[in-house]
């Protein structure tokens, strides 16, 4: 065993009895304990930026490395104490290719180390399920280790991608499926991919249609604007305003967010899942109101991010976006010729462009969605 390694599974076990308390005291958390053999690939769904602790509840006696984001990788001293006592495997998001992660993911399995992986890339913002990435199957089947499929239920309304603050109701870790290598080999890497979806796939909604637990809290509607980005009365893009537990607009809109995760009134939309199909569509379909401009918003900024993870600055300026382009200050970037684009936290938009890859950055209660959305309807 060499002697990174070995760091790692210490700084694990010391982890779990501080991190691992603090998370089991602030979360109303129940999990699974799992005791393995060998190494193990350990996939969840992902739904808060608190999922690796939580997840990692469930394998407590196992050191188990994850991949991460990689705007991990450009905190300067943080990232370097990061990498010391956890060394993640970075994923650019925003990019077509994943082929390092993927390479260094199996490096880490074949010397006989744990990796878990978030594989649907982000997490949900609507309380439902992003299908996992393609490549996963091939992974899982390539790998060697034991494929373990972990559930994660009652997080979304725990603590929301939009939110800042965590409320009060129950979460659970379910291992929901354990399968052998041997097992996996005889299955194609699509057979696999499919049974992770299957394995993860967690909504919100229908589950509290079912149970009806309660998550409580303060300002329990505050930062809703992040992911709502449409009024379904007046159609206009970026009016919503949240304050307490009330969703409102100027034309007159007031919602309030009950501690269900339900809207109250229920009309015209029950939940978030319900609102973001609507304004997906009607975002689509141009129903909404706009000029020759979709829409903007204030001061973004702009990086290209290099390979080494050096951040350059390019632009500090306006964010508009257009049918066919997007324009930061004075750059403007065609959305044919945008390779890829992802998003990660609440307010960072990662692309790919003419042979870079660029970081737009907003303050945290613009709504960028509405951007990327539009994107991926053009490159459908």
């Amino acid at each position: 065993m060499d002697s990174t390694y070995r760091r790692h599974q210490i700084i694990w076990k010391i982890l779990q009895m501080t991190a691992g308390l603090l998370v089991r005291m602030k979360f109303d958390l129940k999990h699974d304990d799992l005791r393995m053999e060998g190494p193990v690939l350990l996939i969840s769904n992902h739904v808060t930026s608190w999922d690796p602790l939580i997840v990692a509840q469930s394998l407590r006696h196992k050191q188990v490395y994850y991949v991460a984001s990689e705007h991990l990788f450009r905190k300067g001293f943080l990232t370097r104490i990061l990498k010391w006592i956890v060394d993640p495997i970075p994923r650019s998001k925003g990019t077509a290719s994943g082929t390092d992660t993927v390479k260094a993911c199996l490096r880490h399995l074949k010397q006989g180390h744990s990796v878990c992986i978030f594989a649907e890339g982000e997490q949900s913002w609507d309380g439902r399920n992003n299908p996992v990435l393609t490549a996963t199957g091939k992974l899982a089947r390539s790998s060697g280790a034991t494929l373990v499929t972990c559930r994660l239920e009652g997080a979304y309304l725990s603590l929301p991608r939009w939110a800042d603050t965590i409320r009060r109701g129950p979460i659970f870790g379910h291992a929901v499926g354990i399968y052998k290598s041997e097992e996996l080999k005889t299955m194609s890497p699509e057979e696999i991919t499919g049974i992770i979806n299957r394995d993860i796939r967690e909504d919100a909604w229908e589950r509290q249609l079912q149970e009806h637990r309660e998550y409580t809290g303060k300002d329990l509607a505050v930062g809703l604007e992040r992911v709502l980005y449409l009024c379904p009365d007046c159609r206009r893009v970026g009016t919503l305003k949240s304050e307490g537990d009330i969703l409102s607009c100027s034309c007159g809109l007031n919602i309030k967010y009950r501690t269900d995760g339900f809207f109250e009134p229920d009309k015209p939309f029950r939940d978030i899942a319900q609102w973001e199909d609507w304004q997906k569509e009607t975002l689509r379909a141009r129903d909404f109101v706009h000029g020759e401009e979709l829409f903007s918003d204030g001061d973004a900024e702009l990086k290209i991010i290099g390979p080494d993870h050096t951040e350059t600055l390019q632009c500090v300026g306006r964010l508009s976006q257009y049918e066919d382009r997007i324009l930061c200050g004075d750059r403007s970037f065609s959305l044919k010729d945008i390779d890829s684009m992802a998003m990660t936290r609440t307010h960072i938009l990662l692309f790919s462009y003419g042979g870079e890859y660029y970081e737009l950055s907003v303050e945290k209660g613009i709504n960028l969605r509405k951007y990327l959305e539009i994107w991926k309807a053009q490159s459908e």
